[in-house]
């Protein structure tokens, strides 16, 4: 793929595709960023002005989905248990990653081709779980039950979300978690 002309708009999403096209072709620890640069036809310095080294390409949205999240437990109704209110978090997600299929599942691939990458993802994770655990206990939800609510949520997120950017028929995100909330729920009644 030729790179992308200089003036053209959208550098950040230029930077990003050529980021992942450059990973999937050469994997991440041979992808420099000089390299992502020139192949999305922009600077080092502008690379640099959008992110702080290659790995944000992939964690960048990161605050904006604990937001997201957060926002979502905090304006659940407050009749919602602990697991309602993580479970609208959870499936409010939904849009936010639908526009970014692609990206997600190409992301995806690079990540766990990557030790270091799948560690900065557990990093992420456990951080989301953390601060649903905040909202939650800003809702009146006391220990264990908030931190136990918050990484049963993301236990949930993370096996929906690997089910999601596999799946074939293209079933949308929250579809998927709902069902692996119900999943989850069925399993505790056995217990």
């Amino acid at each position: 793929m030729e790179p992308v002309a200089r003036w053209e708009p959208d550098s950040r999403g230029r930077l990003g595709r050529a980021a992942l096209e450059l990973f999937a072709e050469r994997g991440f620890d041979d992808t420099t960023v000089e390299e992502i640069a020139a192949h999305a036809g922009v600077s080092e310095r502008t690379f640099f002005r959008h992110f702080a080294d290659k790995r944000e390409v992939l964690f960048a949205g990161s605050g904006n989905l604990q937001t997201l999240l957060v926002d979502a437990v905090i304006a659940a109704p407050r009749t919602a248990s602990p697991m309602e209110a993580v479970a609208a978090a959870l499936e409010s997600t939904g849009p936010f990653f639908e526009e970014r299929r692609d990206f997600a599942r190409q992301r995806q691939a690079v990540i766990t081709a990557n030790a270091e990458l799948r560690e900065r993802e557990l990093i992420k994770m456990a951080t989301l779980a953390s601060t649903l655990a905040d909202a939650l206990r800003q809702r009146g939800v006391k220990e264990p039950a908030a931190s136990l609510t918050a990484e049963a949520g993301i236990a949930v997120f993370r096996v929906a979300f690997e089910r999601w950017i596999t799946d074939s028929q293209r079933r949308g995100l929250s579809r998927v978690i709902r069902e692996s909330l119900a999943a989850l729920r069925a399993v505790t009644a056995e217990a």
